[in-house]
């Protein structure tokens, strides 16, 4: 297995709260395509004109199809951000399956975090991020290691190929400690 060597930035991997509420954000998109799925096909004008009186096209978008899918989410029981965060923290595996079954799956372009792991070599501290992506009817991933103190970041070749998402973090997770410390040896300059 070859790796190649990268450097990003903490930003670039995405560990921040910032990724959480992009992924948020994705989500209340996801259900809000969901509900427009469910509708029959007449029921969409109606409901597109509805949005555009509640002022949902005043706020500068001028694609109906966002004017549209803002106001269903305004209409749907979605839950708060720190429920959903929450949720997360407590269920991954469920929130992969709902990401897996959109059609807005994470790309190579826009990876998503899976899992995150931490564990040390010598003094120093290392966060281990999972990234992937579907690419076709696989899964992608590869693993960016971030330095708890430099923030510094670099990351492996892409290292997996599964079915899921489920199944890529499974795999992550399946690492000794002594096998992230490899991986990370191959991906320093």
């Amino acid at each position: 297995m070859t790796m190649h060597h990268a450097t990003a930035t903490a930003a670039e991997v995405g560990s921040s709260g910032d990724e959480l509420l992009g992924r948020y954000h994705a989500y209340r998109r996801r259900q809000a395509r969901g509900l427009l799925g469910m509708l029959p096909r007449e029921a969409v004008r109606p409901l597109y004109r509805r949005a555009l009186g509640a002022g949902r096209g005043e706020d500068g978008v001028s694609d109906p199809m966002l004017t549209l899918l803002a106001y269903c989410e305004r209409l749907l029981p979605l839950p708060s951000f720190e429920v959903w965060s929450d949720d997360v923290r407590r269920n991954p595996a469920a929130h992969l399956h709902d990401v897996d079954d959109s059609a807005e799956a994470p790309s190579a372009d826009a990876p998503v975090t899976v899992e995150t792991r931490r564990f040390t070599v010598g003094e120093r501290s290392w966060a281990a991020h999972l990234r992937s992506f579907r690419d076709g009817d696989a899964w992608r991933g590869f693993i960016a290691f971030e330095d708890a103190e430099s923030r510094c970041v670099h990351r492996t070749a892409l290292i997996f190929r599964e079915g899921g998402p489920v199944d890529v973090r499974d795999r992550f997770m399946s690492f000794e400690a002594s096998s992230l410390a490899a991986f990370l040896r191959s991906a320093l300059p």
